[in-house]
């Protein structure tokens, strides 16, 4: 029974949502798109000049920023010149995996709540890694990029459209890159999807689906300070998307020859999350409990795709990021179990046994699907894989995220993603508060780009030549 009707609440979420396509200006909350400021030019495809060593700068060095420092010392042209937190135990925590790589220390930085200016502020930095809580990351990334450097930022680097647009108008002012910290783009089985549809295996990609369903119920005491749960505490929506929506918009090359246009967005009650609330000493004496447990975002393109977001953090549902594309010839999924499905012409007789096997009506067989996975491995997997899991980090792909953005910056070519999927992915954490808070209306994407969304074709990785 909780099939059908989710069933039926899905369709009947998308016959609305496709129903207002035609009307959208009449029907649609719109959002104001603010002029670019004169002067500016937009960062579609930026590059900046070549850098033969990065010396990078890395804010926050808790949950995450320790591993970073990990892994960026395993990367080649990398010089971790600066570490800052507010709580000195961290720098020196981070100090302690320099010395044991027999790596001089850093300048640090810590004891105050903007110690990281002052990390900004030095002359001799490239890069400056962002791993704070998520109410800092678009101040310190808009403060770096006006003291000349390029940053990256943990996930989502912006929780508002004033702090998307801030971070994009000082990434087109300055020309400096500003690339979002989205480790899921590249997980093994998302790049190596991503490579079967950009090579034509699922034929045209129609429709995608991407989540973030994690029950953090162990892991909400670790946040410093309780701010992920706070923070949930006072903001209702999607206030999680990127984890999701980021590999699912690169197979839609969103913002490189199409765009999303519309979104619908619904939510259950806070049935766990107020008692998680409760449980941690949580509150609001103002508010209720705003976070749904489960939240629901249905998006359409301007080329008349459709993707479906998720986000649950309240739930004891099994860990799914939900990915996968729907082609006109065929379809991938990870979750809860990895499945391809394509049309028997689509496969190579070659490079793939018992083709004879494959049916339109179901998944291929094992050694079918074990053989597709081989063909299809992505190039930047089979030059990084081995060394990927060793150094670690969510099983390999964060070591793979570190090592493009350096190699990208060292080669002056644009980088896996720039400050407009930023945008895109980010958006989604005010504009499904503005659908829920609005009766579920349909509410417009803003064109991050201002009208460049298509003056790139097909999303792509660079490399050198």
């Amino acid at each position: 029974m909780i099939n059908k009707l989710s069933t039926l609440f899905v369709g009947l979420a998308m016959m609305c949502l496709v129903g207002c396509s035609s009307q959208e200006t009449k029907l649609a909350i719109q959002i104001p798109t603010p002029e670019r400021p004169a002067g500016q030019e937009h960062v579609v495809a930026l590059t900046a000049p070549k850098l033969e060593t990065v010396h990078v700068g890395i804010v926050g060095l808790g949950m995450r920023g320790d591993d970073a420092v990990v892994r960026l010392i395993n990367i080649p042209g990398v010089e971790v010149t600066a570490l800052c937190d507010i709580v000195p135990e961290r720098v020196e925590k981070g100090q302690a995996i320099l010395r044991k790589a027999g790596l001089p220390e850093a300048a640090a930085y810590s004891g105050s709540e903007d110690a990281w200016k002052q990390l900004c502020e030095r002359d001799d930095l490239d890069l400056v890694y962002v791993v704070t809580d998520w109410k800092d990351h678009a101040n310190i990334g808009v403060y770096a990029m006006e003291q000349g450097k390029h940053v990256a930022i943990e996930v989502p680097a912006a929780m508002t459209l004033d702090e998307i647009w801030a971070l994009i108008n000082t990434s087109e002012r300055t020309r400096k890159h500003c690339m979002q910290l989205e480790n899921c783009v590249y997980d093994f089985f998302e790049m190596t999807a991503l490579n079967m549809a950009q090579s034509g295996l699922f034929g045209e990609i129609i429709h995608v689906e991407g989540s973030y369903i994690h029950n953090l119920e162990e892991f909400w005491g670790e946040y410093y300070n309780n701010w992920r749960l706070d923070y949930n505490n006072e903001h209702r929506g999607d206030v999680y998307p990127t984890h999701g929506i980021g590999p699912v918009t690169q197979a839609l090359n969103i913002h490189r020859g199409d765009r999303m246009t519309h979104l619908v967005s619904m939510d259950t009650k806070p049935f766990n999350g107020k008692k998680m609330a409760e449980q941690f000493g949580v509150e609001n004496k103002d508010i209720e409990f705003q976070n749904g447990d489960h939240t629901l975002t249905l998006i359409q393109t301007a080329k008349g795709k459709t993707i479906h977001i998720q986000h649950n953090v309240m739930t004891p549902r099994p860990y799914s990021r939900m990915y996968s594309l729907t082609g006109t010839d065929g379809y991938a999924s990870k979750y809860p179990i990895e499945q391809i499905c394509v049309r028997p012409t689509q496969v190579d007789k070659k490079a793939v046994p018992d083709h004879e096997d494959l049916s339109a009506h179901g998944a291929v067989p094992a050694k079918v699907h074990a053989a597709l996975i081989e063909q299809y491995k992505h190039p930047i997997h089979r030059d990084l894989e081995k060394r990927a899991k060793e150094v670690g980090g969510h099983g390999g792909m964060d070591f793979i995220m570190d090592y493009r953005l350096i190699y990208c910056l060292r080669n002056g070519l644009p980088l896996d993603m720039d400050v407009y999927d930023l945008a895109e992915w980010c958006c989604l954490a005010e504009l499904t508060r503005i659908s829920i808070e609005n009766g579920n209306a349909p509410v417009l994407i803003p064109d991050f780009t201002r009208g460049h969304w298509d003056e790139v074709q097909g999303y792509k990785h660079a490399f050198a030549e």
